[in-house]
């Protein structure tokens, strides 16, 4: 819960964002809860599901038995251009897409580059990256997102950071990092499940550390009891109104992506229609959400 001292903390910047207008939130569904089908599967139950926007997610088990990569780190551009076409053609706009590539790793930087062309090229605004669970190798870290951040901008492509254990284990760890790179083009994708999982960390609390520099966010949520366990936003400890709340009135375009959309201590849907169900089941919700604190 957030501490009184907390609240007194944030009141400036509070205040000052509450001038602002009002922020979009595009709901986009990933590809990833899809990922033991196809692609063209996950692709026509996010529509079915109510979604106008789309995010690509890793990997697909496609028709042939085969696991493919949505797009490979190698793909010419053209290719993700040619996705982002079919997505397009079924009502659904590309918001982001990952990297798949940890920043520390040695090839990092010219993964990172060829990523940023691909989505250029598939006009996609938010390409999503993080490193390791472990800390470590913290500058390289750093240096990688400060050699990518002006191709970027010259690309139109902003790369966001999300919590994922080790350099960005929090909110406050993301901040730190875009504040040494210092340049727009590198911001924070918030990933409240993941600060609540890896750190046991109140995420209601994190995100006022850092909500002036988050662009998108990555909408999970997660539960220690009765089992440690991410889940679909709603089915979990946080509480997304609390979440969201600070950053209502940015009057920024902020996607929200949905990650993680499944019920928790429950197997694992067995058909693609019971992902589609749960789709839906996630956007009515923090649908649901935005209206009531829009309303409030």
């Amino acid at each position: 819960m957030m501490s009184r001292r907390q609240l007194l903390a944030a009141a400036p910047a509070m205040a000052a964002f509450a001038q602002s207008a009002p922020t979009r939130f595009p709901l986009a569904c990933m590809t990833l809860p899809y990922s033991a089908f196809p692609l063209e599967r996950a692709l026509t139950g996010i529509k079915s599901a109510g979604y106008q926007h789309i995010a690509w997610g890793v990997n697909h088990k496609e028709r042939d038995g085969r696991t493919r990569p949505v797009l490979a780190v190698e793909a010419p551009a053209s290719e993700s251009a040619a996705l982002a076409k079919r997505c397009r053609n079924l009502g659904l706009e590309p918001v982001m897409m990952f990297s798949t590539v940890n920043l520390e790793a040695p090839q990092a930087l010219d993964a990172h580059l060829r990523r940023i062309e691909q989505a250029a090229a598939a006009k996609i605004p938010f390409l999503l990256t993080f490193g390791k669970t472990t800390a470590g190798e913290y500058q390289t870290f750093v240096n990688n997102l400060k050699r990518m951040a002006p191709a970027a901008a010259q690309a139109g492509v902003m790369v966001v950071i999300k919590q994922h254990g080790g350099n960005t284990a929090t909110g406050a760890d993301c901040a730190r990092i875009v504040q040494e790179v210092g340049h727009d083009a590198v911001k924070v994708c918030y990933d409240a499940g993941n600060v609540l999982d890896y750190e046991n960390h109140d995420p209601i609390a994190d995100i006022l550390t850092c909500w002036q520099d988050i662009r998108a966010f990555n909408i999970k949520d997660h539960r220690n009891t009765p089992k440690d366990e991410d889940c679909g936003p709603g089915f979990g400890e946080i509480d997304h109104y609390r979440l969201l709340a600070p950053v209502m009135k940015t009057g920024l375009s902020i996607p929200l992506t949905f990650e993680n959309i499944f019920e928790p201590l429950l197997p694992r849907p067995t058909t693609p229609e019971e992902i589609d169900k749960l789709a839906q089941r996630a956007r009515e919700y923090i649908e649901t959400v935005l209206r009531g604190l829009a309303a409030a």
